[in-house]
């Protein structure tokens, strides 16, 4: 049985935004499975009361003590994505997109129309890559 101390302890970590997506190596994965696996996550969630991404930080950093690494690479839908530089699209490895006070928190890049496309995703795919058939002739040209 837990005292109340214990079931009240304050504890401190870093996680992931899920919504920015995160990587787990192999190894550490590993390292989970005896604590998380057959719904012991889920269950981790509900005693600490937190959703899944905040959760899969309390695991990997509270109980197996294993430090996050940050990468700017991965973006949030909670960071403004106005500030991602076109020119480093090419080295990110998730983008995100959200609907805030009204407007579209998106990266800026040109492409389609923002009625065809307010989310920016269509045109962030066609400077990627150009030569899809679904790009505009403009883009293709680059």
């Amino acid at each position: 049985t837990k005292t109340s101390t214990e079931v009240n302890k304050k504890v401190t970590f870093w996680f992931a935004t899920g919504g920015a997506g995160f990587c787990v190596s192999r190894a550490l994965a590993l390292k989970m499975m005896p604590i998380a696996a057959s719904g012991k996550f889920v269950a981790i969630g509900d005693k600490i009361r937190f959703p899944d991404d905040v959760t899969m930080g309390f695991l990997i950093e509270h109980i197996l003590k294993v430090p996050l690494t940050v990468n700017d690479a991965f973006h949030s839908h909670l960071e403004p994505m106005e500030f991602i530089r076109p020119e480093t699209f090419h080295d990110q490895v998730s983008f995100s997109y959200a609907r805030m006070r009204n407007e579209w928190n998106v990266v800026k890049v040109d492409g389609f129309d923002l009625k065809t496309d307010p989310k920016r995703i269509y045109s962030l795919h066609c400077y990627l890559y150009p030569f899809f058939s679904i790009c505009p002739k403009s883009i293709r040209r680059r």
